[in-house]
């Protein structure tokens, strides 16, 4: 068929006009469904029907029979425009998909979206269901949660009264022995106290007896004119024997006897019996210092001494006592021997140390200074002496490193607080390594004499041992800065450097960083210390004990940067012997700024006049003062006299002070209250 498409508009007005299209469409579709045996007088009778019904009244189904109409929905637009070409498009293969793909996917839409509400209304009871399942398994869990809860407290509850029942059954029970006691000893102090008023009555009355029978003796000797000494002699020994001590308390004699040495308590227990049962008491006994007669005692005594006091036996000193082995071995039987020194001893070795070490294992301070042990007895050690605190081997020249190694074996000596290793020059770095790796809670370490001590020593020391407090190291002039840097990974307190020149202002500098702690500093004769390291001490809150003696490049400036610093508020000893670069203005800061200073040296400052002797009466603390060598004199020692507390004034060397001036100072303040120490190098009068 001739298309449409290009033909003239009239005719494609006419096609519309005359519904020929749908006419065309509706018996088309009845011929294709019907099939009709003679489809020309099927299509005159359609043709009849439709002139019948009107054009208006078209539809495309019209032609076909009712029972063979086909269930589908009819098309909202006709394609026989499109068949006839009457559409001012070609309908091409591709449209035609496309139509179908959208009929298709509306089609499926339509169909989903009945199938989801469907299924929605489902998944809803459904979901309904669950979540009243939930609410119900919830609540549930709630109410065991909160059953489980509350039992926990009142199980705490319960608890917690049973425990306060205790405690006030307890506190009740420790009240009635508190009053039990409480009357026991009030009932005891007024019986003891009771005793001994009787006691002290009974001396006094004895006492008094005794001075009005002296007197009346004395008086009738004189008046007799006759004077019967021996006589008053033999009455007062008499007298005296009746004021016996050992009526005293237990604690009161041994206070008296605390004071005499062993050679006097021996001596008193000759006197009588009653003399020798107060000798015997046991705390009497519990620190024996032999060293006061190492040239009297011999050695059998102090073998049967041990023997018989050697449960009592806590402290023992040997210092400098040339004895036999088998006396040393003597001290094995004081098991509860807590401190032993045998320093100086020549005759002392390392078959002493063994049987010692087995038979008093609660050893906790060792002094071993200046004797010939070995590595044998540093193997003993950490075998035996596992409390071991204080351990002292300075000027032990025998041991090597390796005996310090030895420290670490068994037990060990962790638990060594102070160390003295002063003298010891044949230790090596490797030695005070080994120190580090077996001693790492020593807190107060001590070296002096060691001119072979080097800052790789100190630093393979702090290695471990950082817990060190305090530390002296003098006569070792090869330290330098480098040690005070190793040291900064400990809390000092107390640091002693004496004589040495490689110290300079940068170990201040490190410690104003790292040791704000710091209490005492002892730096004397240190000549590499200036201004500047004062000026870095300054922060330090808790300086107490300052010691800058010899150091001569410290002048006015850097006291006073000092002393404007926190730490001139506690300082209560300052030492600036032979600063001689100080003058009258630093004296004068010190009245200022030190209210808590005691002690003061200022030993052969030369230029310190009289002005800074009258501001030294303004630190009111003051108890000591050192002007050796300075230029005071009599106005000076009469200014002085004003200060209150001063109760000891070193003066020597002083040559400008007369007789006259210690004349005045001894009118003005007494004795007992002010010592004046004078050595003079010249005479300064005949009287």
């Amino acid at each position: 068929m001739a298309s449409l498409r290009n033909a003239n508009p009239r005719l494609k007005n006419y096609f519309k006009e005359n519904y020929i299209p749908q006419v065309c469409e509706a018996l088309l579709c009845g011929i294709l469904v019907t099939c009709p045996e003679d489809p020309l007088r099927y299509l005159e009778g359609m043709i009849m029907v439709i002139i019948k019904s009107g054009l208006q009244n078209l539809l495309w189904d019209m032609c076909i029979t009712p029972s063979m109409k086909p269930n589908i929905r009819r098309l909202s637009e006709t394609y026989l425009e499109q068949l006839f070409e009457l559409d001012d498009q070609l309908m091409t293969p591709e449209l035609m998909i496309k139509a179908c793909s959208f009929y298709t996917g509306h089609l499926v839409k339509t169909h989903f979206c009945t199938w989801r509400d469907i299924a929605h209304t489902n998944e809803n009871v459904v979901l309904a269901e669950k979540m009243n399942r939930a609410v119900t398994c919830y609540n549930f869990r709630l109410q065991k949660s909160v059953f489980h809860h509350w039992h926990s407290y009142m199980e705490d509850q319960k608890e917690k009264i049973k425990n306060m029942l205790l405690r006030i059954q307890q506190i009740i029970y420790c009240h009635k022995l508190t009053i039990i006691l409480t009357k026991w000893r009030n009932t005891a102090r007024h019986k003891s106290k009771k005793k001994e008023d009787e006691l002290i009555l009974k001396h006094e009355l004895q006492l008094k007896k005794w001075k009005n029978r002296l007197i009346l003796k004395r008086a009738a000797a004189e008046e007799s004119n006759f004077p019967e000494r021996s006589s008053s002699e033999v009455s007062l020994v008499d007298e005296t024997l009746k004021c016996d001590i050992s009526l005293l308390p237990e604690r009161a004699i041994l206070q008296i006897f605390f004071y005499l040495s062993l050679k006097d308590v021996i001596i008193c227990g000759q006197v009588n019996h009653a003399w020798m049962l107060m000798t015997q008491l046991n705390s009497l006994w519990n620190a024996i210092d032999f060293s006061s007669v190492k040239n009297v005692i011999p050695d059998k005594y102090i073998v049967s001494t041990l023997q018989r006091w050697r449960l009592n036996v806590l402290r023992l000193n040997f210092r400098g006592c040339l004895l036999r082995p088998k006396t040393f071995r003597s001290v094995s039987h004081c098991r509860n021997l807590q401190e032993l020194n045998v320093s100086d001893c020549p005759t002392f070795t390392d078959e002493s140390m063994r049987h010692i070490s087995e038979g008093c294992p609660g050893v906790l301070c060792l002094n071993l200074s200046n004797t010939t042990i070995t590595n044998r007895t540093m193997r003993l050690l950490p075998r035996h002496f596992h409390n071991l605190q204080n351990l002292s081997l300075a000027y032990c020249r025998r041991f090597t490193d390796k005996g310090l190694q030895y420290l670490n074996l068994g037990n060990g000596c962790h638990k060594l607080i102070y160390l003295d290793l002063s003298g010891c020059t044949q230790i090596s770095v490797q030695g005070f390594r080994y120190i580090s790796n077996s001693c790492t809670g020593i807190m107060h370490l001590t070296i002096n004499d060691m001119p072979t001590l080097t800052d790789n020593c100190v630093k393979a020391l702090v290695e471990k041992c950082s817990r060190i407090t305090s530390l002296v190291f003098t006569g070792a002039p090869h330290i330098s800065d480098c040690t005070f840097r190793a040291l900064s990974a400990c809390k000092l307190r107390k640091i002693r450097f004496e004589g040495n020149k490689r110290v300079t202002d940068a170990s201040f500098k490190f410690i104003d960083k790292n040791y704000p702690n710091l209490s005492h500093i002892y730096m004397a004769d240190c000549k590499g210390i200036t201004d500047s390291s004062l000026r870095s001490l300054s922060p330090l809150k808790q300086l107490t004990v300052l010691n800058l003696a010899n150091c001569v490049r410290i002048g006015d400036m850097g006291l006073k940067q000092f002393l404007d610093g926190p730490a001139s508020i506690k300082i209560r000893e300052l030492n600036l012997s032979n600063c001689v670069r100080l003058s009258d203005a630093s004296v004068m800061k010190l009245s200022e700024r030190c209210p808590n200073l005691n002690y003061l040296s200022l030993r052969n400052c030369e230029h310190l006049t009289a002005q800074g002797i009258g501001y030294i009466v303004n630190i009111f603390s003051l108890v000591s003062i050192d002007l050796s060598g300075t230029d005071i004199s009599n106005e000076g020692l009469n200014v002085l006299s004003r200060h209150k507390k001063l109760k000891e004034l070193s003066v020597s060397e002083c040559y400008r002070i007369t007789d006259d001036g210690i004349q005045v100072r001894s009118l003005r303040s007494s004795v007992k209250e002010l010592r004046l120490k004078f050595f003079f190098f010249s005479f300064f009068s005949n009287e």
